[in-house]
């Protein structure tokens, strides 16, 4: 499919605005780039999802108390969803990502735990990783009779696939895993890379240097919550991974939901046709967008439904 003609403005006022590549930046520059480009995409009439309760707490990590936002849904069906943000390890936090969580929250009937991990560089791999897996374990031991998701968006999905593979391993026990255009090869050597490395919000060179952030030391990246595609995934729990057509992650969110089946894991694929790398978030202005990740949140709702 075309480019979904909706996107076109946005990425028009983007480009023009100069804020692109984010990889121009500092870190601390690209988070405050990032923040006002989350905030500005809401519009000025955006209006706050209306949930029953919002909570900021603090879980206990290894390198200090990791701030958490608890969602309580409007609709409670008994579920749980730790969520990691994106932001390619480096930026994004959960005032970014807090209409996605309100989102999951009400379409999925699940309480929400979004993670505000330490980011790279001041904390490269497996600092990020650590901390959601504390975040995980809270999650488990607060809510320990609902079936437990982990899930995030872009590096939020990295590390939620990463968490799945040491859930498997160490506990807690996972019912499914979300996985929002995950990035999970860190040689960003697949062709989509290239294909829609400019032009369409992440950019390839945007790509490489969040990765140089997170896994500066190349000895990190034959790790397998670090090398993702290239894992044993036998065991892990069911999946809903969405892909984007015109995303540089692309091909190799396709060949992580391939090798999933491969390794006997249900999978529910969503390939994104005309869709670019954060739709999720865009969805508000991008009815194609809003559609396709109302489906996603019914299929891992499915997911979930024990009958």
């Amino acid at each position: 499919m075309p480019l979904d003609p909706s996107y076109r403005p946005i990425l028009d006022t983007l480009e023009a605005s100069g804020v692109l590549p984010l990889s121009q930046w500092t870190a601390p520059q690209a988070r405050e780039v990032y923040r006002q480009v989350s905030f500005g995409r809401r519009g000025p009439d955006f209006i706050a999802e209306q949930v029953d309760k919002v909570e900021n707490r603090v879980v206990p990590g290894p390198g200090g108390d990791i701030p958490v936002r608890v969602y309580t849904p409007a609709d409670d069906r008994g579920r749980v969803l730790t969520f990691v943000h994106g932001g390619g390890w480096v930026i994004g936090d959960i005032d970014t990502h807090d209409p996605q969580c309100r989102r999951i929250a009400n379409a999925v009937g699940a309480v929400v735990v979004s993670v505000d991990y330490r980011r790279a560089p001041e904390h490269p791999y497996p600092a990020p990783l650590d901390d959601v897996m504390a975040a995980l374990a809270w999650t488990a031991a607060n809510y320990p009779d609902r079936p437990l998701v982990v899930g995030g968006d872009s590096a939020g999905g990295n590390l939620s696939a990463a968490a799945a593979l040491r859930a498997r391993d160490e506990g807690p026990v996972l019912a499914a895993q979300l996985l929002i255009y995950p990035a999970v090869d860190p040689s960003s050597s697949m062709p989509s890379v290239v294909a829609n490395g400019s032009g369409y919000f992440l950019t390839g060179e945007d790509l490489v240097w969040f990765i140089d952030q997170y896994l500066p030391d190349p000895s990190m990246r034959t790790e397998p919550t670090a090398d993702l595609i290239n894992a044993d995934l036998a065991g892990l729990p069911p999946t809903v991974i969405a892909t984007a057509e015109f995303d540089p992650l692309r091909d190799e969110g396709d060949a992580y939901a391939n090798r999933l089946r491969e390794c006997g894991v249900e999978v529910r694929h969503f390939p994104g046709p005309g869709q670019i790398h954060g739709f999720f978030a865009f969805a508000p202005g991008v009815p194609s967008a809003a559609a396709l990740r109302e489906d996603m949140l019914a299929a891992l709702s499915d997911l979930l439904d024990p009958s």
